[in-house]
C-alpha cells in the first residue's frame, strides 16, 4: 500500500520533528504560544467563507454501518462583497485537539491550530455571477481546513471553492449536531483494496455535493455549472481522477501528490488533467501510477514535479509548522515558497480550463519558478 505508507509518512512529519516544550527557569514567565498566519490571497477580490452540512439519505455511511445516511460538512470559500468583518476560524479548539492527538504532536497547547489566522470573512455576502466552481478534497486523515491557504487564494481570484470533509476519514469532522466524528476509516486503511474503495466513496461524495450545492447555498445560483473542476491532495488528488471518471460535470482535474487508484479505460480519457507532485513521482520513481495514467490521458495534460517539495508542501502543513515548534527539514521548500508554487500552478491550470485564459507558466519551465520540472522531459530523478 504505497499510498497509505506515503500518507502516514507525511502525516507524522510534524510529530517526528516536534520538539518538547523546554523547561522554564524559576520565576520565568510562560512564553506566548506561537500563532500560525496564512499568507494573504493574491487575487483582487476579498474572500468570504461559510459552512454547510448536507445529508445524503440515498446511501448509508460507508464507514459506519450504524448510520443509514451519509452526512458531509462542506466549507465554501468565495469572492465576497465586503472586505471587513470577523475572520473565520481555521478550525475549532476541539478539532485542533483531536487532529494534533491523531498526528501525535505534543509539546504545544491542544488548541494551537484553532488560533491560526485566516483571511476569509465568516458568512460574508457573495459577489459576482457565473462563477466557476472548484471542488477541493484533502488528504486521508486530514480535514479540508488544511487546504485553506489554497482555497482562499482561489476565491480571491474569482472562484467558488467547495471543500469537502469526507466524514470518518479525518481525525476531526464537526457534524451538524455538534458531535466531532473521528477517523473510523483508519481502522481499515491497511486492508487490500482500501485505496480503491476510498476514492470510490469520495467520488460519490463529490457527485452528491454537485447535486445539492445549487439549492443548498444561498449563493448557489451564482455558480456556472458548466465550469466545474476538482483538485485534491494525496487521497484527495486520487479522488479527483475517480470523480472525473464517474461524473462528467467535472471538466478538469488536479492531483497534488496522490497515488492514483481508479483505473482509466484503455480507450483513454480526454478531459484536462494536471499532476503536481514531489520527486517521488518522476518517471521511474517510487510511485509509477502517474506514469501508468499519463499514457491514457489523451487530452490536455501536464505532469509537473517540484524540486524540494515533500508530501505536505501542497497543504498548509509547512505554514503551520512554526506554531507547532517544528523545525524545517533540510532541503525542503520553505512554507511560503511551497504555498506560492502550489497557488501559482493550480490557479494557472484552472484559469486556462475554466476561464479560457492563456497561462504561459504551464507551457514551459519558468525562470521565476525554477523548482518546477516538466515530465517526462525536464524533471529528471532527484
Amino acid at each position: 500500500m504505497r499510498q497509505i505508507l506515503a500518507l502516514v509518512a507525511g502525516l507524522v512529519v510534524l510529530a517526528a520533528c516536534s520538539a518538547p516544550t523546554p523547561p522554564r527557569s524559576e520565576g520565568e514567565p510562560p512564553s506566548t504560544p506561537a500563532v500560525a498566519v496564512l499568507p494573504a490571497p493574491t487575487g483582487p477580490h476579498p474572500v468570504g467563507t461559510t459552512t454547510l452540512h448536507l445529508t445524503d439519505a440515498s446511501r448509508p455511511d460507508p464507514w459506519d454501518p450504524d448510520v443509514d445516511a451519509r452526512e458531509l460538512k462542506v466549507t465554501l470559500w468565495y469572492p465576497a462583497a465586503q472586505r471587513g468583518g470577523q475572520r473565520a476560524a481555521y478550525m475549532t479548539p476541539k478539532e485542533s485537539e483531536l487532529l494534533l492527538e491523531g498526528l501525535r504532536v505534543t509539546g504545544v497547547p491542544a488548541d494551537t491550530l484553532s488560533r491560526t489566522r485566516t483571511n476569509a470573512v465568516a458568512d460574508a455576502p457573495v459577489a459576482g455571477r457565473d462563477l466557476p466552481l472548484v471542488v477541493l478534497s484533502p488528504g486521508f486523515t486530514k480535514p479540508v481546513s488544511t487546504l485553506t491557504s489554497l482555497a482562499e487564494d482561489l476565491a480571491s481570484r474569482g472562484y467558488v471553492v467547495a471543500g469537502i470533509d469526507h466524514t470518518y476519514e479525518s481525525h476531526a469532522t464537526t457534524l451538524s449536531d455538534g458531535r466531532v466524528a473521528g477517523c473510523l476509516a483508519c481502522d481499515s486503511d491497511t486492508d487490500p483494496g482500501f485505496g480503491a474503495r476510498a476514492v470510490e466513496v469520495r467520488a460519490a461524495d463529490v457527485s452528491f455535493v454537485l447535486d445539492r450545492l445549487p439549492s443548498a447555498w444561498e449563493g448557489g445560483g451564482l455558480i456556472d455549472r458548466s465550469r466545474i473542476a476538482m483538485a485534491g491532495q494525496s487521497m484527495g488528488g486520487a479522488a479527483a481522477v475517480a470523480a472525473m471518471l464517474e461524473d462528467d460535470r467535472v471538466r478538469a482535474g488536479i492531483d497534488m501528490d496522490g497515488t492514483t487508484y481508479a483505473r482509466i479505460p484503455r480507450s483513454g480519457f480526454s478531459r484536462p488533467f494536471l499532476f503536481l507532485g514531489t520527486p517521488q513521482h518522476v518517471p521511474g520513481g517510487r510511485d509509477n501510477s502517474w506514469e501508468r495514467d499519463w499514457r491514457l490521458l489523451t487530452g490536455w495534460k501536464r505532469w509537473i514535479v517540484l524540486a524540494g517539495a515533500d508530501h505536505q508542501s501542497f497543504t498548509d502543513g509547512p505554514l503551520l509548522a512554526p506554531a507547532l515548534a517544528v523545525e524545517p527539514l533540510p532541503g525542503v521548500l520553505p512554507g511560503a515558497r511551497a504555498a506560492e508554487l502550489t497557488r501559482t500552478y493550480v490557479a494557472a491550470f484552472l484559469d486556462r480550463h475554466l476561464k479560457s485564459q492563456r497561462r504561459p507558466v504551464l507551457d514551459e519551465p519558468s525562470s521565476r519558478f525554477p523548482e518546477a520540472g516538466f515530465c517526462p522531459g525536464t524533471c529528471g530523478r532527484s
